[in-house]
């Protein structure tokens, strides 16, 4: 029988596997549009920066120098840093105990003003906040003629 956190970190890495097949279905599909949409690639980008920012928190280590809404040149860029930040969050987490889960985090955010914020948290906010705004991505493409991409966790499930 499977203890309680067990189960919860087999729920996170499953979540934490569906990011990172989103994130790379969102960026193909804006590949594939071609779009020119500056506001898009700066969108997908802010996504990318945003893992890293709190990927950096959990790590113990400062956020500051990362901006988080910045233009993007490119998508190639912003795959290397989904790719990067896919594997350090692997690692993170395959090291990650469920007591741990509860332990608070103490940073300050990207205007300096200090928080503290559970590991549990920070890790829905990422999943959170990257879905959300891959649901925005797609809303764009479709209103530019383009052909938005499935990224619904019960699709990435049943792969």
């Amino acid at each position: 029988m499977r203890r309680r956190g067990e189960t919860e970190m087999k729920t996170i890495k499953c979540m934490m596997d569906h990011l990172y097949w989103a994130d790379g279905r969102i960026l193909d599909a804006l590949e594939e549009s071609e779009t020119k949409n500056k506001d898009l690639l700066k969108l997908v980008r802010h996504v990318a920066v945003a893992e890293r920012v709190w990927l950096s928190r959990l790590q113990g280590k400062g956020s500051a120098q990362y901006s988080l809404w910045e233009e993007a040149e490119d998508l190639t860029a912003i795959r290397t840093m989904f790719e990067e930040n896919a594997e350090q969050y692997r690692v993170y987490i395959e090291g990650l105990e469920e007591s741990e889960l509860d332990g608070m985090i103490d940073y300050a955010n990207q205007s300096g003003v200090p928080f503290r914020t559970s590991v549990r948290d920070i890790l829905s906010q990422v999943l959170l906040h990257g879905q959300y705004h891959r649901g925005q991505i797609n809303r764009a493409l479709r209103i530019e003629s383009a052909e938005p991409v499935q990224v619904d966790y019960i699709t990435f499930a049943r792969l």
